[in-house]
């Protein structure tokens, strides 16, 4: 029998957050089905020594959306570990995922479950996205894409480069907020605004202000 390497952490129930929570092994042995160690939790804090039953490796069926297709497929959870949607991970065959959606046993809407009660994960295909960009030429706004991996930071004040022109980014719309100074992650994008620049001009001026009025685009897919 070949035993199962130990984890660096593991999903267990907290008594302090009342949750099924994340926590780091800072030290363990490893049994047949249990690790005795000591654990801290991830949300609390809290240290503890005990012995805690290694979870069961559950195979789990998978939707995956790769832009219009769609396949059925599978992936290995482990039966204590937690899921929420936007969590992103890799399928067993190496593809990198994103969670938009989970049906649960008891057919409930819910942003996270534990991986026993999942009886189906829906994911999209997370290794290359594709990010709206918004671009003015001060007559008309033009709404393009780029391709971006979630990682990729765009910076306010630096270029896009398109074929026949290149983008000043003025502003970037993320998930929580307007950013008009600093950077976003591909992965938190909702839109980037820009104004059309040639492909040779001189140093960009950051003193423009971005006014979001110019940009009449609808962010809805």
């Amino acid at each position: 029998m070949i035993q199962r390497p130990m984890p660096d952490t593991l999903y267990y129930e907290c008594p302090v957050c009342d949750d099924y929570t994340e926590h780091q092994i800072l030290k363990g042995k490893m049994g047949k089905a249990t690790i005795e160690g000591t654990f801290r939790c991830n949300e609390c804090g809290r240290v503890t020594s005990e012995t805690v039953r290694i979870p069961e490796l559950l195979e789990v069926p998978v939707i995956f959306s790769d832009g219009e297709e769609s396949e059925h497929t599978t992936t290995t959870l482990e039966s204590n570990e937690v899921i929420a949607i936007d969590d992103e991970f890799f399928l067993d065959d190496g593809r990198r995922a994103c969670v938009t959606h989970m049906d649960v046993e008891d057919g409930s809407n819910v942003r996270k479950a534990q991986a026993t009660k999942i009886k189906r994960l829906w994911v999209k295909q997370f290794d290359i996205l594709s990010v709206k960009v918004s671009v003015n030429d001060d007559k008309k706004t033009y709404s393009l894409r780029v391709e971006a991996e979630p990682d990729d930071e765009f910076v306010v004040g630096t270029q896009i480069e398109f074929e026949d022109f290149d983008c000043l980014i003025h502003a970037i719309k993320t998930k929580d907020s307007l950013v008009k100074r600093g950077s976003a992650e591909a992965r938190d994008i909702t839109r980037i605004y820009g104004k059309i620049r040639k492909k040779r001009y001189d140093v960009l001026d950051l003193s423009e202000d971005f006014d979001e009025s110019e940009y009449d685009i609808d962010d809805e897919e």
